[in-house]
């Protein structure tokens, strides 16, 4: 079994171990834990010598004996051990025939007598799910759900004559989160660690070092198996205690109350921590406040006013719907099957009839538990058809929701169409009439799957920079919130779909979300155009074409990630094989900047999710709308839930807390070297988390006179003014070649004046507004500094009289070496122009490199010699040659020095894996 790391290279060689001490075990129980107990105890090297478990139930075997008797272990199925308190005389002469030193119970119904227990030499150990002494007795998980115990966890310990109340061996627990069910606590813990726990437990029995710890009697408690009549909710209780009610009586026997005179059980329920949703009332008998069926569920209220969303309801003939059908409950349709569903449909009959093999055949009357199936046998219909249908994902509600054949088959039809899907997500938009179309906008934190408010119920306002008007508000994401995200990227990855999801059904996703923000194009560009003031046809093309392709890029990525195996000494007698995995890292957090809202989401995301992992992702403060956006279209897409989370806020406090978040693996960051070294700064003190940086740029592009000066002259102000300046490879500084420099002015200048400011929903606008308000008056400190120190402005340097952030473009020139505007970068449409003397090659390049920054360069020249020695000495991660702004998702970009580490696009995908990049490529883009 191999086991997730942290480490930058895994290396695993496999080779025979040999343990001294291992002993005869009789194991005693059933289910799937005692098999994967037995199973992981002869890899150990012990030795089983009996099985004894229960009779086959409907022909049925129980899990361990099926294993066992496949691997010759000798199995005894008896019914019961003892006859009017004495133990069987046959039944104790089997088990003694086996010679057993130790009995392991791992999970037994069964009675078990004391001499029995006592007979081995070692005696007996028992798992017991809770912390001993609390929770003695059966339905311990139920039981620490139903207490609100903040703490969780098992014993296992020394078999008396009481009932668990032997010495214990070893204890381990684990934090019960706030919306934790019996199910989810054992899957994340009381299983994968109490197998884990039985072999170490045995391990230290056969080396002589096992303890036995007196259970002390204080805090002990006691509680038996719950019955249904004692499952009544109690509208007397406050709101946590309802829900701990409910979660702890979840599936058996389930937390039921009176509605419209019959008894209705509730499953599924958590916490609501946002403000309650808009529903149809709903009255029940003996709450003092009437439920609302929402299109998430039934929220219900406790004494304390605050509330509380269940999912599914129960009926007293078993039939089971989601919460927010109720009053539509008997208005389903049946679905008409297509060919291909019919197929299906016959894959899923075969899979029943081979769980209910005791059923001679399976019609659409069928009830799967009511022919015998178990809780054990929901998680294998649930893997056989994925495994079988197409990698069809269902949950095991699903089953309990739809127990009959004919209801089963509608409902994975409903599952396929995506009709079910689609029914889970509620968003609240703000809507606006604008472009000729509707654009609706989510404008909540999307958590795990959902659209919620802030905890705190903090909002602030994002602002159209053409006018200066509020578009709407959006949630103001606390830390509360972050760890929410975090703790569900971390549980969709460690325990969620995704996380057994195979690459190629993962690349499927990816294509579907690339797909579905195609089809959103002219509405995500229109968003990008309010919230950003981008030229809605650069946004079109750019901003929202070049993620399309980064996700389809990506897309393809998935099922290529490979690992390599090496060769190694062969040390006799033993022979070894080593080899390395790639293997995600685990929950990544993004933090982007406000230049390019929706294509730095994806350059960065995509990558992150081809490599398989979560994600935390924080836009920028100002430019949060397409980020939101794009949740809407993952779940459309059918990523699971807490795979992508989108926290909108402030870098103080959502973005300072990712940095240094214990459970954030990796940490990509675009935005300015100041805050790049903080962040850099908090992810090591933290947990020395792995980082890639973009970070400034300050970019020359050098015009040597013998290029094509038509073209320096239309590639140079793109260079400067693609984007409205807001641009990370923009040209920060040009140096003209003396000759030609004065021509070169006057022809930008020219061009300038051509240029359409304006609203950038206007199709024939060329220059739209700058950001945000901030910037704006930013940059026109930036031209008052560089007038002052003595640089020449040529044109603009102001901003324009109309309503918004609107600059004009701006030209400097005589801009010496140790001016302000030589150094720092502006971000914005502020051409800088340095002269530099004719011929001066080697003069030229140690000026272009004489600053800290080295994201981008250009060189416009016809000699091919001049422009790759030019290449060669520039410091840059991209050096285009006659042409500028020509990135492509297969291109890494990056920068050195100062300008940050680490890739996106190309290979970046190999930044999210444990596996290390060993170089730094960099890129040579050149149009003759």
């Amino acid at each position: 079994m191999l086991r997730r790391g942290s480490q930058a290279l895994r290396r695993f060689s496999t080779g025979r171990v040999y343990f001294k001490n291992k002993l005869k075990l009789a194991l005693i129980g059933q289910s799937l834990f005692g098999q994967e107990v037995y199973s992981h105890l002869r890899k150990e090297g012990h030795r089983v010598v009996g099985v004894f478990t229960v009779p086959d139930k409907d022909g049925k075997a129980d899990p361990l004996a099926l294993v066992a008797e496949k691997d010759g272990t000798p199995v005894f199925k008896f019914p019961k051990w003892r006859v009017k308190g004495k133990t069987i005389k046959e039944v104790a002469e089997a088990y003694r025939s086996v010679g057993a030193e130790l009995n392991v119970l791992p999970f037994c119904t069964q009675f078990i007598p004391m001499d029995i227990i006592d007979s081995p030499k070692h005696g007996s150990i028992i798992y017991h799910p809770s912390i001993l002494p609390r929770h003695r007795g059966a339905s311990a998980i139920n039981w620490t759900l139903i207490m609100g115990d903040k703490k969780a966890g098992f014993s296992v310990f020394w078999a008396d004559d009481g009932l668990d109340t032997g010495p214990i061996l070893l204890q381990r627990s684990c934090d019960v989160e706030p919306n934790d069910t019996v199910d989810t606590l054992y899957n994340r813990f009381l299983f994968p660690e109490g197998i884990k726990a039985m072999v170490e437990a045995v391990q230290r029995i056969a080396d002589g070092k096992a303890p036995r710890i007196p259970q002390p009697e204080e805090g002990a408690t006691y509680e038996g198996i719950q019955k249904k009549e004692n499952a009544e909710i109690s509208w007397n209780w406050s709101a946590e205690v309802l829900h701990n009610w409910i979660r702890g009586h979840d599936k058996v026997p389930g937390a039921w109350t009176e509605i419209n005179g019959q008894m209705v059980t509730f499953y599924g329920s958590t916490l609501l921590n946002s403000s309650v949703p808009s529903g149809e009332p709903l009255e029940i008998k003996g709450a003092k406040k009437p439920g609302l069926i929402t299109k998430n569920g039934l929220v219900i209220f406790g004494n304390d006013g605050k509330a509380l969303m269940v999912r599914n309801l129960q009926f007293e003939d078993g039939r089971m719907i989601p919460a927010s059908q109720y009053f539509s409950a008997g208005e389903t349709s049946v679905v008409e099957l297509t060919a291909e569903e019919v197929k299906v449909a016959e894959t899923i009959k075969v899979i029943w009839a081979g769980i209910l093999s005791n059923v001679p055949v399976i019609e659409d009357s069928t009830d799967f538990f009511k022919s015998g199936a178990s809780s054990m046998d929901v998680a294998r219909l649930v893997e056989e058809i994925r495994q079988k249908c197409g990698g069809l994902q269902l949950q095991n509600e699903d089953v309990y929701m739809a127990t009959k054949f004919e209801d089963f088959i509608q409902k994975v039809v409903r599952k396929l169409r995506g009709e079910d899907q689609e029914a889970e997500l509620v968003v609240d938009y703000v809507s606006k009439e604008v472009n000729e179309m509707t654009v609706k906008m989510p404008y909540q934190c999307f958590i795990n799957g959902q659209f919620t408010d802030a905890d705190d119920g903090k909002t602030y306002d994002t602002i159209n920079p053409t006018d200066g008007s509020i578009i709407c508000k959006v949630s103001y994401a606390s830390l509360a919130d972050v760890d929410k995200a975090v703790a569900a990227a971390k549980d969709a990855f460690e325990n969620g779909e995704w996380g057994r999801m195979n690459a190629r059904e993962r690349g499927r996703l990816m294509y579907r979300l690339a797909d579905l923000l195609e089809e959103n194009q002219e509405e995500l560009a229109t968003i990008e155009a309010l919230d950003s003031g981008a030229v809605y046809t650069l946004a079109l093309k750019t901003h929202i074409g070049m993620s399309v392709q980064t996700f389809r890029y990506f897309a393809g990525w998935c099922d290529k990630i490979q690992g390599s195996t090496i060769p190694i000494n062969q040390a006799r007698p033993n022979r070894n094989l080593t080899f390395t995995k790639k293997e995600p890292l685990g929950v990544c957090a993004i933090i982007i900047p406000w230049n390019y809202p929706l294509m730095m989401l994806a350059w960065k995301s995509a990558a992150c999710l081809a490599a398989g992992n979560t994600l935390v992702l924080k836009p920028a403060q100002v430019t949060p709308l397409t980020a939101l956006k794009f949740a809407e279209l993952s779940v459309k897409a059918g990523f699971p839930k807490g795979v992508i989370n989108i926290i909108p806020g402030s870098g103080g406090i959502a973005g300072q807390r990712l940095s240094e978040h214990p459970d954030i693996r990796k940490l990509g960051f675009t935005g300015s070297t100041p805050i790049g070294k903080q962040i850099m700064k908090s992810c090591a003190v933290s947990n020395l988390k792995k980082v890639s940086l973009e970070l400034g740029g300050k970019s020359p592009l050098i015009i040597f006179n013998d290029c094509e000066l038509d073209k320096a002259v239309r590639m140079g102000m793109g260079a400067v003014f693609f984007n409205k300046g807001e641009n990370c490879i923009a040209a920060g500084r040009l140096f003209v070649e003396e000759s030609i420099h004065d021509e070169f002015v006057t022809r930008v200048v020219e061009e300038i004046k051509k240029m359409k400011i304006g609203d950038p929903l206007d199709r024939s606008t060329d220059h739209g507004p700058q950001n945000h308000k901030a910037h704006l008056e930013k940059l026109l400190q930036y031209c008052e500094t560089g007038v002052k120190e003595g640089a020449t402005l040529v044109y603009g340097g102001r901003q324009v009289q109309r309503p918004g952030f609107f600059m004009e473009p701006t030209v400097f020139t005589d801009v010496e070496d140790h001016m302000y505007l030589a150094k720092e970068e502006s971000f914005g449409p502020i051409m800088v122009i340095s002269k530099f003397q004719n011929g001066d090659i080697d003069g030229v390049l140690q000026r272009a490199n004489n600053t800290e920054y080295g994201l981008a360069s250009g060189v416009f020249t016809r000699d091919i010699n001049k422009a790759m020695y030019a290449s060669e000495k520039l410091e840059a991660g991209t050096v285009f040659i006659n042409t500028y702004n020509k990135t492509d998702v297969a291109a890494p970009f990056g920068g050195v020095k100062q300008s940050g580490f680490g890739k996106d696009l190309g290979t970046a995908l190999l930044f999210y894996l444990t596996f290390p990049l060993l170089s730094h490529p960099r890129n040579i883009c050149s149009v003759s």
